[in-house]
């Protein structure tokens, strides 16, 4: 996955531990590796 999107795998584990929240276009990427809306894959905690 990581290869796919152009990051390391350090980055890819950061964001699904929540310690790392990707940049408007690695979150594209990823919703669009995944098919699936960027809104089900990413949220805001209030």
């Amino acid at each position: 996955m990581a290869d796919l999107l152009g990051v390391t795998r350090q980055t890819i584990i950061a964001v699904e531990n929540g310690k790392y929240n990707p940049s408007l276009e690695l979150a594209l990427k990823i919703s669009k590796l995944l098919r699936m809306p960027v809104e089900e894959i990413f949220w805001l905690d209030n």
